[in-house]
């Protein structure tokens, strides 16, 4: 009887990937990372971000510290399966402003053997989960939480505090409007 081999990664298999977390920890910067390495071992990529995210360029992913890859712009998570047929590795940014199809998606993309990456707010700017990252976290074999620092005290961060009066759940903005804080430091809205 043989003992089966333990692998840093699925093999003869597709997967999931999430790396979630607050804003300025990071997460676009991973992302970016992975998908690089991809390139270097010549695996065909294929990167994905929202229309509505539009702060710092309207065809790269960019991260805060200014790292950018090019990317394809799609208005609806169903956009990605039509695009990346020829793609081994799938890269998404913006997870939390996709629709809730993009968890099928990244279930299609995964179920033909495909290494599907989406990094995306974990938490929205109350506290709240922020769909459907939940729905990928529960589906995703690997799970990377990002975490940035508080601008109040300098403890680790994991929330996104919103720094001006606006109610909507989306607003897409960067250090004009959020920052990073520790849990003691959050202060969620009055609703």
């Amino acid at each position: 009887m043989s003992i089966p081999t333990i692998h840093d990664s699925p093999r003869n298999t597709g997967w999931i990937e999430v790396i979630a977390g607050c804003m300025f920890s990071g997460k676009t910067e991973e992302l970016i990372r992975r998908i690089r390495r991809a390139e270097i071992a010549r695996q065909r990529v294929a990167i994905f971000k929202p229309r509505i995210d539009n702060r710092f360029s309207s065809d790269h992913i960019v991260s805060h510290s200014e790292a950018r890859l090019l990317s394809t712009v799609v208005d609806k998570s169903s956009d990605i399966l039509s695009r990346s047929s020829e793609a081994q590795v799938i890269g998404v940014d913006e997870g939390q402003f996709f629709d809730p199809g993009i968890v099928d998606v990244a279930e299609q993309l995964a179920n033909e053997g495909k290494r599907v990456i989406i990094a995306g707010l974990d938490q929205d700017y109350r506290g709240k989960p922020f769909e459907p990252m939940p729905q990928l976290l529960a589906v995703a074999e690997y799970i990377t939480k990002t975490l940035a620092i508080c601008m109040v005290c300098g403890n680790p961060a994991d929330r996104t505090q919103r720094t001006t009066d606006a109610q909507e759940r989306v607003l897409v903005g960067a250090k004009d409007a959020y920052e990073a804080r520790c849990r003691r430091c959050f202060v969620p809205p009055k609703d």
